[in-house]
């Protein structure tokens, strides 16, 4: 088989015995080779299998989603470089018939600090019993200390109190940072206006909000503060996938792109919510395929920006040096031309993994 293989499922056909298999664990066995070649040289195709299985076990209700969906989230996280599962960097979620593909806020700090220009994020909880002090204006501050129990060491989160809000810091390669923080009144707005929270009151079902409200929190603070951050492609999808969890719609995640590592969601600056990509006006709107054309023209014959662009990319022997290219590029990019920089940083990405 080739990677044609893969991109002929898809998710409307029906699964026939000895054509396509029936369920995500024989379809992971049966496409194993052609899934080697699709991934990123740098991601062990048995790793991730592993892990893709253990995660799907660990969720029986994904036994009732598509198994095409399931099949797509995987290699798109793979492509990302996050891990599903126990690692929290990523989660695989039900989501109707479908699989959604949701990360954690460890994948997004990981995603952060890869962007080239981010050394360290982190975030905290901060609790009744702390002492916090934030200044905001021209010179911009903040300082917390948990309370302290016994030998000095933090106290017990019981002992803390409630939480009363969240922060998140990104220190940048330059050594200056920047910080955002968040009472539990604007965190707690937000749960209550995520469609997904909204579904498990409806139906008087425990949400993650209420399991693991900390968590939630401190992923909110990295994902308010990502917004204000350079981002690598990786980052930008993986906040887009985000987004569209919490508004609840569908990730729309396209096999064929995830396979060719092209998935490009696109979020609207102002509101945040993910949507379909722009194409320009006519007298009647052009369709996506034109659109899709249109992209593939930038890449196929770029102007003199993009051409100098694209050249000291393939000039890049770390990765580093070309997410630190791609990030400072795009914010001089916009529509087709975005998306051809955005195909050519992953054909460059590939080929520096595949000399590791």
């Amino acid at each position: 088989m080739s990677l044609q293989a893969l991109k002929n499922i898809n998710r409307n056909a029906t699964a026939e015995a000895g054509e396509q298999p029936k369920n995500f664990p024989a379809m992971l066995d049966q496409f194993k080779g052609e899934i080697a070649r699709a991934l990123p040289k740098h991601i062990n195709p048995d790793r991730m299998a592993r892990i893709a299985l253990t995660a799907f076990r660990m969720t029986p209700k994904l036994g009732e989603c598509d198994p095409r969906s399931v099949f797509a989230a995987v290699i798109q996280s793979s492509q990302m470089g996050l891990e599903v599962g126990l690692m929290g960097e990523a989660h695989l979620v039900p989501f109707g018939n479908q699989c959604q593909l949701i990360p954690g806020y460890t994948g997004l700090m990981k995603l952060a600090r890869q962007s080239g220009l981010v050394q360290d994020i982190y975030a905290h909880e901060v609790r009744v019993n702390d002492q916090f002090t934030l200044k905001l204006g021209m010179e911009r501050s903040l300082e917390h200390e948990p309370l302290t129990g016994f030998g000095g060491f933090p106290a017990s989160d019981e002992e803390r109190g409630d939480v009363a809000g969240f922060y998140a810091v990104a220190v940048f390669k330059d050594g200056s940072r920047t910080f955002v923080a968040m009472g539990r009144k604007e965190i707690e707005k937000i749960r209550d206006n995520s469609r997904g929270y909204q579904a498990a009151k409806r139906y008087k079902k425990e949400s993650v909000w209420d399991s693991d409200f900390t968590a939630m929190g401190l992923k909110t603070a990295i994902r308010r503060l990502c917004k204000f951050l350079p981002k690598s492609p990786e980052l930008a999808a993986a906040l887009a996938l985000d987004a569209a969890s919490e508004q609840g719609k569908e990730q729309n995640l396209n096999l064929n792109d995830v396979i060719e590592g092209n998935y490009a969601p696109v979020v609207d600056e102002e509101t945040g919510e993910i949507s379909e990509p722009k194409v320009e006006q006519t007298t009647q709107s052009k369709p996506a395929s034109a659109a899709k054309a249109s992209a593939a023209k930038a890449e196929a014959e770029p102007n003199a920006k993009l051409k100098a662009i694209f050249e000291q990319m393939a000039a890049t022997t770390t990765t580093e040096a070309l997410d630190e290219i791609y990030v400072r590029a795009e914010g001089e990019l916009d529509g087709t031309e975005l998306e051809a920089l955005m195909r050519e940083y992953r054909k460059c990405k590939n080929h520096i993994g595949s000399l590791i």
